[in-house]
């Protein structure tokens, strides 16, 4: 009775994900350069160039070749670094090579750092395109004005890199946590956008313009989030924008990790996607992933595979196949990744079981209290509504439309 219980529920989440997977027939164009340049003009609008924005807390020993990349590029207009109180010397470093730098203010209550920081690199830009960078990345030539025709066609733009592992186990681990969200969230790039609630970002490169994100002031509305690329991608979605999670990886690469225990432990904290998922969503996601990657390699394993077992083996294999173009070099690492399908759902099984809410040497309440209703407050040429202002720990579902508006230049 157990046993076919629990192959009907495997027969269903092998349907889910294979319906899941066959998203990935129809996808959008993966970002590119142009053939007339890597700049963006005529796509940014009567305010004109592109300004990067990159947080930065202690990120000394990996920030400058992102640095680099940005202000050689030149549809850049400007590079700012938003400090947020480092230690490390990371202002002192950013300046010298040509960022402007901005310190940060002190953390106000119910905010996460990097949110804080990115509202303030907002504040100080001039570009009318804002392109945010985490430290860790490596654009590419052309990367910038790519993004920015990008959103001819989107008002969030994401874009997904391809992945620098060092060394076979942690690619391995990488690929199958990777893995993970491909089975739950289908291909980067769907052609037809999922619902608010399941949409993906990468917050290691957003881009969207500034006016339309000051107006709506999005890094507040997420301001408590842990999960805070797709806590913004869903709530502007719910708001009408139209968000685009495209293949970046032929001009943006991420070293995220320097280990495999950090791999584990930091990528693997945020994979539930737990402050921006509902309970049943999260139960069934993890139901998904323990039916169809992490049984089959179990029973492989004890020497009882069943035939949907060896199916569901054989369209990981094929997505291990898929997944090449995600890394720099592609190894075995890559094609050993399903062996570690079990690890990964142990790992998300513990991190949606135990969520944490750590975060470069700070600890956030799991419950921010909600803001008190003050005054707007008014900085040079933007004005922010109150809510903004103080604690509150993200977003609430529905409410008014607030879609950027299409200049006829767009």
């Amino acid at each position: 009775m157990r046993g076919g219980l629990v192959t009907g529920a495997q027969v269903v989440a092998a349907g889910v994900v294979l319906a899941r997977l066959s998203r990935g027939r129809r996808r959008l164009p993966p970002l590119r350069t142009t053939t007339a340049g890597n700049g963006a003009a005529g796509h940014t609008g009567q305010g004109g160039g592109i300004s990067v924005v990159v947080p930065a807390r202690n990120e000394a020993a990996r920030i400058g070749p992102c640095l680099r990349a940005a202000l050689a590029d030149p549809a850049v207009m400007e590079v700012i670094v938003v400090d947020d109180r480092s230690t490390d010397g990371t202002a002192a470093l950013a300046a010298g090579l040509g960022a402007a730098v901005v310190r940060g203010e002190p953390l106000p209550p119910g905010w996460v750092g990097k949110q804080w920081a990115l509202r303030q690199g907002v504040a100080a830009a001039r570009g009318d395109v804002v392109v945010t960078l985490d430290a860790d990345t490596r654009p590419e030539p052309g990367l910038f004005g790519a993004l920015a025709r990008a959103l001819d066609e989107h008002d969030l733009v994401s874009a997904a890199p391809r992945f620098a592992c060092d060394g076979p186990l942690e690619q391995a681990l990488h690929a199958s946590m990777l893995a993970t969200l491909v089975y739950r969230f289908g291909p980067v790039g769907p052609a037809t956008p999922p619902p608010p609630h399941r949409i993906l970002a990468n917050g290691q490169c957003l881009a969207f313009r500034r006016t339309a994100m000051t107006e709506i002031d999005g890094f507040a509305a997420v301001r408590g989030h842990m999960t805070d690329d797709v806590a913004l991608a869903r709530f502007l979605a719910g708001r009408g924008w139209r968000v685009g999670f495209l293949d970046g990886g032929a001009l943006l690469e991420v070293d995220m990790h320097d280990s495999t225990p950090e791999l584990w432990r930091e990528w693997g904290r945020s994979l539930p996607l737990a402050d921006v998922t509902g309970a049943g969503w999260r139960a069934a996601d993890l139901a998904v992933i323990w039916l169809t990657a992490a049984l089959p390699v179990l029973r492989l394993a004890a020497g009882r595979p069943t035939k949907l077992d060896a199916a569901l083996l054989a369209v990981r294999l094929l997505l291990t196949g898929a997944l090449r173009g995600s890394y720099r070099r592609p190894g075995v690492g890559l094609l050993l990744s399903p062996l570690l399908d079990p690890a990964a759902a142990v790992r998300l099984t513990q991190a949606t079981l135990r969520p944490v809410r750590e975060w470069r040497g700070r600890t956030y309440p799991a419950h921010a209290q909600p803001a008190r209703t003050q005054p707007a407050r008014t900085q040079p040429g933007r004005t922010y509504p109150a809510h903004a202002q103080s604690g509150g720990a993200g977003f609430t579902p529905g409410g008014p439309t607030a879609r950027p508006a299409r200049s006829a230049g767009r």
